[in-house]
């Protein structure tokens, strides 16, 4: 049994290594750090990030959670509490961020806070997950502790929440969706490294796929498998022409999390990779070494992340760009192909299927 801060030994009984001075640096996906830069360049970000930094309510939004919800603590959701200290001496934070549970139906946890992170999550979340799915969950919400991310994630809440107030006013939303739908690309892409950073808490890779199984088709485990599941995001990346590539990414937008079964296929791939290892090994970049780091070896890794993508992606849209860049002859003539004739063959009849939008769940 690991001891959590402060001493206590009241934590999830397997043990589990720990990672003293681990750098987010270590477990954050190269797309996270490359959108975060992107993000940062937007025209009018800055102006808006410290309007809006001494703008929030923050000390509101902490008495409405200590009003409305339920504190977590040694007398009230007392495992949910071990588990959290489990996930803060795990990833060495020094400080145990505060977390409440609110009640809502809906699965869902996240990390807010300006000055503070603040973790929230919901009692549909607490009733769907099972100790060792819930301790990767909770080490997510402590990943984004770790990262910084929690005080991009609220100034998103707040300007989505604005942009709909102000849809009415010509012109009025075109600024702040522009920003909204930049800050949803880079949460997206931060989801996976706090994915990364469960796993790490978890040490629990059948855990941390069950609980992405679970926000996607309910407690019904008995009805659902691993690898078929995994199966779908395979067919989800790889089905279609040209104008499913179109309708995924019309799908994506509106989103702040990535599609489930894309996160769990990230995930499994990266647990079977040399980083993971090295991380479990007790090699990592340590948060005292942050300030050496190199700003053009982290776009240096984003681009080779996405060269990869590309290179690798059985998307259509991906083949044609990996056409494009290679000089292939005939492009008009493939475009038509792949757009007109699904799979790139002929079909004697041109017609295709769409697609239909579906909820975003948690």
């Amino acid at each position: 049994m690991t001891e959590s801060p402060g001493g206590s030994a009241n934590v999830p009984s397997r043990d589990r290594r720990r990672f003293p001075g681990i750098s987010s640096r270590s477990y954050e996906h190269p797309a996270d750090r490359s959108a975060l830069v992107a993000l940062r360049k937007l025209s009018g970000f800055d102006t808006v990030f410290k309007t809006l930094s001494g703008l929030l309510p923050e000390r509101s939004l902490r008495l409405l959670f200590l009003s409305d919800s339920v504190r977590v603590g040694e007398q009230q959701f007392a495992h949910l509490h071990d588990m959290l200290r489990d996930a803060c001496y795990v990833l060495d934070l020094e400080k145990v961020p505060p977390m409440y549970v609110n009640q809502d139906p809906q699965p869902n946890a996240m990390c807010i806070g300006l000055d503070e992170p603040i973790i929230v999550v919901t009692t549909g979340l607490v009733e769907l997950l099972d100790e060792e799915e819930m301790l990767a969950v909770i080490g997510h919400e402590v990943g984004h502790a770790l990262s910084g991310h929690a005080v991009y994630r609220t100034i998103l809440l707040f300007l989505t929440n604005l942009a709909m107030k102000v849809a009415w006013i010509p012109l009025g939303n075109v600024a702040i969706m522009a920003i909204v739908t930049a800050l949803r690309e880079w949460f997206r892409k931060s989801e996976l490294s706090a994915d990364r950073a469960g796993l790490l808490v978890g040490q629990d890779l059948q855990a941390s796929m069950r609980g992405l199984m679970k926000l996607a088709g309910g407690n019904h485990l008995h009805e659902m498998n691993v690898d078929a599941f995994l199966k779908q995001a395979d067919e989800y990346e790889a089905g279609g022409d040209l104008r499913d590539s179109v309708l995924k990414i019309l799908n994506l937008l509106p989103r702040s999390h990535p599609f489930t079964t894309v996160r769990a296929a990230e995930l499994k791939k990266w647990a079977a990779s040399r980083d993971y290892q090295r991380i479990m090994d007790g090699h990592y970049p340590r948060r005292d070494e942050d300030k050496d780091t190199s700003v053009s070896d982290s776009f240096r890794d984003s681009a080779a992340h996405y060269a990869d993508s590309v290179r690798n992606s059985k998307d259509p849209l991906m083949g044609l760009v990996r056409d494009i860049a290679g000089g292939a002859g005939d492009l008009g003539g493939k475009l038509r192909d792949t757009v007109f004739r699904p799979g790139g063959r002929p079909d004697g009849g041109g017609n295709g299927t769409g697609g239909t939008g579906r909820p975003e769940g948690s």
